[in-house]
């Protein structure tokens, strides 16, 4: 790992700061992505990370993340595709608005689609890459009060499925994590 380039987003706290952290701590080459730019900062005081801060809710968001990455580091070598809403905008499949059912939908299964389009034609070119798609137990079963959460998190399991179908014989993984309930800022 050390001198690979890694874009992880959702890097201003919470599971993306660790795994920022963590893969500067052994030796990567980190591109943070998140809208928060002072707690970018701080991890990048900390750790050496570079960062870009955006909003990956739009397509341009995302071209600006990964054109940043490249253009400071190299072509990327690894993603985390951590960024997510959490389930304080999401509801019943009752009450639930088309707004926050799309907001939660981009952000948690669109963006991946995304990020991991644009890193995969660097990861080709260098015949190698790893792809972590961040989903959830949510991603496994239902729960009240999260069809838009839920279903996002289960559509990445297929995404990560499909992503390491077609790409494995180009030298890439494509893995998913699957955590429970983290005390982070989006839990609390």
């Amino acid at each position: 790992m050390p001198g690979r380039v890694a874009l992880v987003t959702g890097a201003s706290s919470g599971m993306g700061r660790a795994a920022a952290a963590e893969l500067c701590r052994r030796g990567a080459r980190v591109m943070a992505v998140a809208r928060r730019e002072p707690l970018l900062a701080q991890l990048a005081e900390e750790t050496g990370a570079s960062y870009v801060a955006c909003s990956l809710e739009t397509r341009d968001g995302c071209e600006q993340a990964v054109e940043a990455a490249r253009s400071r580091l190299g072509p990327i070598e690894i993603i985390v595709n951590n960024a997510a809403l959490g389930t304080a905008e999401d509801g019943s499949v009752l009450d639930l608005e088309w707004d926050a059912w799309r907001r939660i939908m981009n952000l948690d299964l669109d963006v991946p689609f995304l990020l991991t389009k644009l890193a995969a034609a660097d990861m080709k070119r260098v015949g190698w890459g790893r792809i972590i798609m961040v989903s959830s137990t949510a991603g496994q079963v239902g729960g009240p009060g999260m069809a838009a959460y839920c279903t996002a998190k289960h559509g990445l399991l297929g995404l990560m499925r499909a992503t390491a179908a077609d790409l494995a014989s180009h030298g890439i993984t494509c893995n998913a994590v699957l955590p429970g309930w983290v005390r982070t800022e989006m839990a609390e």
